[in-house]
């Protein structure tokens, strides 16, 4: 196979306009990627990077979240390692030992079987502490002389246990509801970087030993980038030694593929600069704690800390200050005396399809049901945006919604007539979407179509205000992709969902919140309330259509560890509260019962009651199924009666 050009020499192609780098060659800088160039070799950024400096040591995109604080770490890394003035390191860190996730209080259902009580870092300031973020501070204090605080020792005792017995970490719990979850190679490798010089503990052994099989079976640059750098800075054993070539390689030959753009979706700067640093490791590797004293093991195992306290969940808005606290009353107060005016959508039908299996020629299906709906959503010369439920990939598993499904839906849009079709989602599990959207089989129907793919968790965040209100935020921060979209689109698919009861059109809305704003998973949301953060998502921007892919739903415990359930329809609506109800009713699970449709109702969303929504097509009867239902589910679900 052919060589690549250096990743190095593409990167310091991909410069923005402000002399940093973004997580694609059309952005401005931000701070990840920045920093991974910066210490890949690049002779700019510093200046990029310094307008992101918050004035308290503290690093966050400026035109971001301002709680979004994780990034302060990897500037201190950086900053480290490229050997800037101790003084200057010491405002960073001291500021970043005062950045603390907040203690969960227990919950057994929830919280598996981990230490809930040890204290890490948070993603987003005042939320909890996850293992990237923990991560990534500890690398970076330790990398600034101060390996030995107390906040890292317990940090790297977090790390220890959020690790898998059988190998590799994600990024939290281990378990969930009884079900064990999977490891994720990224997650994985940072945490085996910043528990370097850590000895004499089988989980890190473990570890290393699920990325070498990773390595072996993954052609993605961004995974086998960063297993390459973990593990050499763990190669104390023949095993991980001898890989190491056979990672090089696979790598060389995964950069080949992605920077050829008609067999990738491209290699972004993130992905260069990973690839860089990791090509280089023989040459000089920062990664590598070599000059950093170990920590000694002994300190790191031990007790949670007593002093930690339990914590609820967020409850802070995102005003401070008393004038702005205020002004944030008086801005929900009108914005809920104008909610039991706000309009409902212009139609309440919903077209219910039926498809035997995805080898039928959807596209014509789609353009009969639409015939309901075009008058309200034009499509001609129009900019479309689809945003698709991918969340993991497991082979044989229904979790996503399913590539021939989009396949059909973007020809459709071609015969409509859209100027643009883009295909965008930001799952709350993976960071490396690009793996899952190539691994799914969604990749090779973007590139059949030339549809370009959008990673909606690094695009562009907009501060926009929170119409819904129920969350306590009083901004959300959207992606731009979808703000800019002429037609914005739903496809969800038909799940059930163990905390939500159902995860339909709304629920898929999750996706629309960039990730660097919230974290992975998108937790903070969970703990605010999924029917709030779903309602408050939805009556801020709201999609215009929303198609639902029913063909072969999921039951039982959804949204991942469910069963297939053939069920042979395709649902379309504008209104997205009308069509989770009917698309509940074709699964026989009771709508009103469900927390998010009812909050969604209160608050005027759309219709809930079956009477007030016209069925189009086929009836809910003719194709209805009893799905089985997510454990423990009842807890949930609003009573009967109520």
């Amino acid at each position: 196979m052919a060589e690549a050009i250096s990743p190095l020499e593409l990167l310091n192609r991909m410069t923005s306009a402000d002399g940093g780098w973004g997580y694609r060659a059309d952005q401005l800088a931000h701070l990840e990627p920045t920093c991974l160039a910066l210490l890949a070799g690049t002779a700019t950024g510093w200046p990029a990077i310094e307008l992101h400096a918050a004035g308290d040591g503290s690093y966050r995109l400026a035109r971001g979240r301002p709680q979004a604080v994780w990034p302060t770490a990897m500037v201190l890394f950086t900053k480290a390692r490229l050997k800037h003035p101790a003084a200057e390191l010491k405002v960073i860190a001291d500021k970043l030992l005062t950045i603390e996730g907040k203690v969960v209080r227990l919950e057994t259902s929830d919280a598996g079987d981990i230490d809930a009580g040890l204290l890490g870092w948070p993603w987003a300031e005042d939320t909890f502490s996850w293992v990237e973020p923990t991560a990534w501070a500890c690398l970076a204090l330790r990398a600034a002389g101060q390996g030995g605080h107390p906040r890292v020792q317990e940090g790297l005792r977090l790390l220890l246990d959020r690790a898998f017995d059988h190998g590799g970490a994600n990024y939290g719990s281990r378990v969930i509801l009884g079900k064990q979850t999977e490891a994720i190679p990224g997650p994985t490798a940072i945490l085996l970087l910043a528990l370097q010089g850590v000895h004499d503990q089988p989980r890190i052994d473990a570890a290393k030993g699920y990325l070498r099989v990773v390595a072996g079976q993954t052609i993605d640059v961004e995974n086998l980038a960063w297993i390459k750098l973990a593990l050499s800075c763990h190669a104390d054993d023949s095993a991980t030694r001898d890989a190491l070539p056979m990672i090089d390689q696979r790598l060389r030959d995964a950069l080949v593929l992605e920077t050829n753009q008609a067999n990738g979706l491209g290699a972004g700067p993130l992905r260069l600069a990973l690839a860089s640093l990791a090509l280089n490791t023989t040459q000089s590797n920062p990664f590598r704690l070599d000059d950093v004293p170990s920590v000694a093991t002994h300190a790191i195992v031990g007790n949670t800390r007593t002093s930690a306290k339990d914590q609820a969940a967020p409850a802070s808005s995102d005003a401070t200050g008393f004038l702005g606290k205020l002004r944030s009353k008086m801005r929900g107060f009108v914005l809920n005396g104008t909610a039991a005016m706000r309009p409902l959508p212009v139609t309440s039908a919903i077209h219910i399809a039926r498809v035997e299996n995805y080898e039928t020629v959807l596209a014509e299906i789609l353009q009969t049901q639409f015939e309901q709906f075009r008058q309200h959503v034009p499509v001609q010369g129009k900019r479309v945006v689809l945003k698709p439920n991918l969340v993991e990939f497991s082979q044989g598993k229904v979790i996503n919604t399913d590539p021939r499904f989009v396949d059909n839906v973007i020809e459709f849009f071609k015969r409509e007539g859209a100027s643009e079709i883009i295909v965008a989602e930001g799952p709350g599990h993976w960071r490396n979407v690009q793996y899952l959207v190539n691994a799914s089989g969604l990749g090779d129907v973007l590139r059949k179509h030339g549809v370009r793919f959008v990673d909606i968790n690094h695009d562009e965040p907009v501060k926009t205000l929170n119409l819904g209100r129920t969350t306590g935020l009083e901004y959300l921060y959207l992606s731009k992709t979808v703000l800019d979209a002429d037609v914005f689109v739903s496809l969800p698919k038909l799940k059930t969902h163990h905390w939500a009861g159902a995860t339909l059109s709304l629920k898929n809305l999750f996706g629309s919140l960039p990730g660097i704003c919230y974290g992975w998973p998108k937790n903070e949301l969970h703990w605010r309330g999924i029917p709030n953060s779903i309602v408050d998502i939805a009556l801020t921007h709201m999609p215009h259509l929303a198609i639902v892919d029913g063909i072969i739903g999921m039951e039982g415990d959804g949204p991942l560890a469910g069963t297939p359930k053939p069920v042979g329809a395709v649902v379309m609506g504008m209104d997205l509260l009308a069509l989770d109800a009917t698309c509940c009713r074709l699964m026989k699970l009771p709508p009103e019962r469900l927390p998010t449709l009812r909050l969604a109702e209160q608050k005027r969303v759309g219709v809930l009651k079956a009477e007030l929504i016209p069925q189009l097509g086929e009836s809910i009867e003719s194709l209805a199924q009893a799905f089985e239902m997510p454990p423990e589910i009842e807890k949930q679900l609003v009573p009967v009666g109520k």
